[in-house]
């Protein structure tokens, strides 16, 4: 027989369960999972992972003075020496307009300018971009996470408007692999059909004002019909998400930890949720904020050499708290690649100098996602380069057809994919 006229073997689905005396175990990605044919392989989903920690960190233990490959690594380079070859280190970028101080921590994944003005408005983060264009296809279109006793959102919704943060690991958790009584599912239905009922009562109490209206109010009209149609779909996939199993794993519930100073702890426990979270495609964007204002003291250190000490211990664990997320990113295979050459990591922080409430010179690396890494990319210390092209760049790494993001307006130099 031909190889056309060979039967063609049924790939399993990536959702496959195992099932007997009541319990189900999601399955890894097998070889039966992908297409028959290497000519229709479907190459596993790209993600990405927004990491920012508010308080900024000490800049002279961070950023390298080498710029190129053969960079010396910095003390806090050094907590992910594993993977210099797996992340590239910035200086020298900022967000253009982006000042402040501490007002700049809600920018970080927007690049919004001026936050500290009054009646500032936020824009859209790019996690939820990103949503726009990979939501529907996993449970939770996105994760908004945070690490710490206070702090706000990183994610930003098209109006600016804040999204909430989840702060609990063991909620994460529950939400994610923890299925529901059917009545509980059966009421979760039920608000989303009246959510969508309610939606096409507005609409079509829109519709009848259209005859009325200018031509500029016609317009806002169609981008508020355009809103509200993206709304119902998003509504209708979740509704379809409910009725489907949620994802079995053999990890148990983890334990907050309460300790707002112990957020290097923190950091660790959200960091081995959210692996789970995406090994199991539960989603594909996540952002972390990563609230440290316990140390907000110390990072006013005024060059005393006692306080330095006490404030790099504090930072150094976030750094080793980070490895530990690219390692088990790095030890999940997924065909050819591993989670973590397939999902991009973002850490950076909003401020270049705690000390002085600097905006400039922002400390920032990009793991993973699929690009050419093992580089110092160092830009003008004094007039920096816009770090919003690097989310051009990643969008772009996510499939996205975009040229441009907030205050950027071309791609990061310097970056390259695979």
């Amino acid at each position: 027989m031909t190889p056309a006229l060979l039967p063609t073997p049924r790939a399993l689905s990536r959702r496959t369960f195992l099932r007997g005396t009541g319990v189900a175990m999601a399955l890894p990605l097998l070889d039966a999972m992908r297409p028959a044919f290497a000519a229709d392989k479907v190459e596993p989903p790209r993600r990405m992972i927004g990491i920012e920690t508010n308080m900024g960190i000490l800049p002279q233990f961070f950023f390298p003075e080498k710029a190129g490959r053969d960079y010396v690594a910095t003390p806090y380079l050094e907590r992910l020496a594993a993977f210099r070859d797996h992340f590239t280190v910035f200086s020298g970028v900022s967000h253009p307009g982006v000042t402040g101080g501490h007002a700049a921590e809600k920018c970080f994944l927007t690049g919004t300018p001026h936050p500290e003005r009054g009646g500032f408005r936020n824009w859209v983060s790019v996690d939820q971009l990103a949503a726009e264009h990979l939501g529907p296809k996993t449970r939770y279109p996105s994760l908004v996470l945070g690490c710490g006793n206070e702090g706000q959102t990183l994610s930003y919704t098209r109006s600016g408007a804040p999204i909430p943060i989840e702060r609990s690991p063991r909620k994460l958790f529950e939400k994610l692999f923890v299925q529901g009584k059917p009545s509980e599912v059966a009421a979760q239905v039920e608000a989303l059909r009246q959510g969508r009922s309610t939606l096409d009562f507005v609409g079509d109490q829109a519709r009848r004002l259209n005859g009325s209206l200018t031509p500029a109010d016609k317009q806002r009209l169609d981008q508020y019909f355009s809103s509200v149609r993206d709304l119902e779909q998003r509504l209708a996939a979740s509704e379809a998400w409910e009725h489907k199993d949620k994802p079995k794993v053999s990890a148990k519930p983890p334990e907050d930890e309460k300790d707002g100073r112990e957020f290097a702890r923190q950091m660790q426990i959200m960091f081995d949720t959210v692996r789970l979270a995406i090994e199991t495609d539960s989603t594909r964007l996540v952002t972390i904020f990563v609230d440290t204002t316990v140390i907000h003291n110390i990072t006013h250190h005024g060059n005393r050499p006692e306080v330095l000490a006490e404030l790099k211990a504090k930072e150094q664990g976030q750094f080793d708290s980070l490895a530990g997320l690219l390692k088990s990113l790095s030890g999940v295979k997924e065909q050819d690649n591993t989670l973590l050459d397939r999902t991009m990591v973002l850490y950076g922080t909003c401020m270049g100098s705690a000390n002085s409430h600097s905006n400039n010179n922002l400390p920032v690396l990009l793991a993973g996602g699929g690009f050419k890494h093992g580089r110092h990319l160092a830009f003008d210390t004094n007039n920096n380069y816009p770090l919003t092209n690097l989310f051009v760049s990643m969008l772009q790494r996510l499939g996205m057809e975009v040229r441009e993001f907030s205050t950027g307006k071309g791609t990061m130099r310097g970056l390259e994919m695979v």
